[in-house]
C-alpha cells in the first residue's frame, strides 16, 4: 500500500532557536509620590465656582483653621512654600546681616538658605544618635560657650528629620536660659508628636510644608504657625507685599508675594482629614521594612525615642557593608536598576561645598549616618506587594 502523502506541504523555513521572553518591565517605584485623597476635584470645583482664585477667600480661611486644629496652635498663615515660611520666620525673629543662626547639620539646605540670603552666618551642630535630630546636650554646651564669648545666636532652628520631631522640650529649655528664639523646621513632621504634643510645639514659630512628596500635599505650599497672634499677623502682612489698609497702595516697608492661592488651599483642605490615616500607613510601611529586613546582618533602622511619635515620612535604614556585603551606594544603584527609587540620607551641611568655611560643632554622628544611610520607598499609596518588591530586591543583595 502506497504511503499517505501529507495534504499540506511542510515549510522549508529554518527552525529558530527558542527564545525566552523577558518579563515586562515593572512600573517605577518612587520614594514618596503624591497621594490623592479622591476628593480634590470636588474641592477644586467648589473653589473655582466660588470665584476665589487669589490668595484670599473662604477656602484659604478654612484651610488655615484646619491647620490650627491639627497643630494645636491658635494662629496660622498659609504660604506659597515651606521655604517661604522659614524666610518669614527669620524675618519675624529679627535676623539681620551678621547674626548667627544655628541648626542641626543633618537637614535639607532650605532650612538655612533663607537666613544665609539675609546675610546671617550659620553654625551647624551634630545630631543625637537616638533621634537623628538636633542634639540638645550639645546645644546646651554650645550655648554656654557662646554666652561666655558674648555672641549668642539670634535663632536656633531644629529640623524634624524624615518625620521625626525634635526634642523641643529640651531644646526650648536650653534656649530659654539665654533668651534665644526657636524656629522649628517641621516641614515633614505634620502629624508627628513629641512629649505628647504636635511636632514643633514649644517653638516661637513652626514652619510646615505641603510639597508634592509630603504626607499632606497641596502640590506645593507651606504654613507658619505660632501661639503668638501678633507674629502671625505680621507674617500675613509681609506675605501680601506689606500693603497697608488704605484705598490706594500704601507701603511702610517692603514685603513678599508669599500668600497661598485658594486653589492650593483647596487641595490641602481635601487631604488634611486623611493625615492621621496617612501617618499610620507610613508607620506600618516602616514596620514591615523592620520586620522583613531588620534581622539581616548589617541592616538597622532609624530609631524613635520613647518621647516621640514619628510620621515616618521616609523609612530610613543604615547599611553596614562589612556585615551586609554591599554598601549603601551599591544598594541604591542595584535598586535603581530595577526601577526602585531610593536616596541617601541628607549629606550633612558641614560637609557641603557651599559651607566649607562655616563653623560647626561635632558632626561625626551625622557624617556616619550619611555614609551608611538610605531612604526607601515610603509613599502612603504604596501597596504591600510593591513594598515587598523593594524588600526582595534588598534581600537578594545580601552576601
Amino acid at each position: 500500500m502506497a504511503p499517505v502523502q501529507p495534504s499540506v506541504a511542510l515549510s522549508s523555513a529554518p527552525i529558530l532557536p527558542f527564545r525566552r521572553e523577558r518579563p515586562a518591565p515593572q512600573p517605577p517605584l518612587h520614594l514618596s509620590p503624591p497621594h490623592l485623597a479622591g476628593t480634590e476635584l470636588d474641592a477644586l470645583r467648589e473653589t473655582l465656582e466660588s470665584g476665589w482664585l487669589a490668595p484670599a477667600g473662604p477656602t484659604l480661611t478654612r484651610f488655615e483653621t484646619a491647620l490650627t486644629a491639627t497643630m494645636q496652635l491658635p494662629h496660622a498663615v498659609a504660604l506659597s512654600s515651606g521655604t517661604a515660611a522659614l524666610h518669614l520666620g527669620y524675618r519675624l525673629l529679627g535676623v539681620e546681616p551678621g547674626d548667627e543662626i544655628w541648626t542641626s547639620t543633618l537637614t535639607f539646605v532650605a532650612t538655612v538658605a533663607p537666613a544665609i540670603q539675609m546675610g546671617a552666618t550659620p553654625r551647624f551642630l551634630d545630631v543625637d544618635p537616638t533621634s537623628w535630630t538636633l542634639d540638645p546636650h550639645l546645644l546646651r554646651e554650645e550655648l554656654s560657650a557662646a554666652a561666655r564669648r558674648g555672641r549668642l545666636p539670634r535663632v536656633v532652628v531644629p529640623a524634624d528629620l524624615y518625620g521625626q520631631p525634635s526634642d523641643m522640650e529640651a531644646i526650648r529649655a536650653a534656649c530659654a536660659r539665654w533668651g534665644v528664639a526657636v524656629l522649628s523646621d517641621s516641614a515633614c513632621a505634620l502629624g508627628g508628636r513629641q512629649h505628647g504634643k504636635p511636632a514643633g510645639h514649644g517653638a516661637d514659630l513652626v514652619a510646615v510644608s505641603f510639597n508634592g512628596n509630603k504626607n499632606v500635599t497641596a502640590g506645593g505650599g507651606g504654613a507658619l504657625l505660632s501661639a503668638d497672634g501678633a507674629m502671625i499677623g505680621r507674617a500675613r502682612h509681609l506675605a501680601t507685599q506689606a500693603r497697608e489698609p488704605a484705598a490706594h497702595y500704601q507701603h511702610e516697608t517692603t514685603g513678599f508675594n508669599y500668600a497661598m492661592s485658594s486653589v492650593l488651599a483647596a487641595v490641602g483642605l481635601a487631604q488634611l482629614p486623611s493625615l492621621e490615616e496617612r501617618v499610620e500607613t507610613r508607620r506600618a510601611i516602616f514596620g514591615r521594612y523592620v520586620d522583613a529586613l531588620g534581622l539581616l546582618p548589617g541592616l538597622s533602622f532609624m530609631p524613635e525615642p520613647g518621647w516621640s511619635r514619628s510620621t515616618r515620612w521616609l523609612s530610613a535604614m543604615l547599611v553596614d557593608p562589612r556585615r551586609f556585603g554591599v554598601d549603601r551606594e551599591a544598594m541604591r544603584l542595584a535598586l535603581a536598576d530595577q526601577g526602585i527609587e531610593s536616596r541617601p540620607v541628607w549629606k550633612p551641611l558641614h560637609l557641603q561645598p557651599a559651607f566649607r568655611q562655616t563653623p560647626s560643632a561635632g558632626g561625626q554622628v551625622a557624617a556616619a549616618l550619611f555614609e551608611q544611610g538610605l531612604c526607601l520607598p515610603s509613599g502612603s499609596g504604596m501597596t504591600v506587594p510593591e513594598q515587598f518588591r523593594a524588600i526582595s530586591a534588598i534581600r537578594a543583595l545580601h552576601r
